[in-house]
C-alpha cells in the first residue's frame, strides 16, 4: 500500500471512530433524558396531575435537572416545580410549588 493510501484509510477509520462515539454519545445523552423525566414526573406526580418534564439536556456534574409544570392536584392553577435527579442513587427530589406568577411556563402537551 502506498503513503497517501495508508493515510487516506486512517483518515477514514478515524472519521468513523469519532462518528461512532458521537452517535453513542446523543444516544446516551437521550436515555438519561428519558431516565430524568420519568423519575421527576414521577416525583412531582404527588404535586401536579399529569406531570410535564423539561429536562436539562445535560444536567450537572452530579445531578439531572428538569423543570416539571401541570395542573396542581386538587386545583385548577398550573404549577411548576424543580426536579434534581442525583446520577448515583438514581434518585429523584421535587421542590415545593412554584406559582404560574413566578414561573412562564406551558407545558407542551403529548
Amino acid at each position: 500500500m502506498t503513503i497517501p493510501n495508508v493515510v487516506f484509510a486512517t483518515g477514514l477509520l478515524l472519521c468513523a471512530s469519532v462518528l461512532s462515539a458521537h452517535a453513542s454519545s446523543d444516544d446516551a445523552w437521550g436515555e438519561f433524558a428519558k431516565e430524568v423525566e420519568a423519575a421527576c414526573g414521577k416525583a412531582a406526580s404527588r404535586l401536579i396531575e399529569k406531570p410535564v418534564s423539561v429536562v436539562d439536556p445535560f444536567g450537572s456534574e452530579s445531578y439531572g435537572l428538569a423543570l416539571v409544570s401541570g395542573k396542581a392536584k386538587g386545583a385548577k392553577q398550573t404549577i411548576s416545580t424543580i426536579c434534581v435527579f442525583d446520577k448515583k442513587t438514581k434518585k429523584a427530589e421535587v421542590g415545593s410549588e412554584l406559582s404560574a406568577d413566578h414561573v412562564k411556563v406551558t407545558p407542551k402537551r403529548e
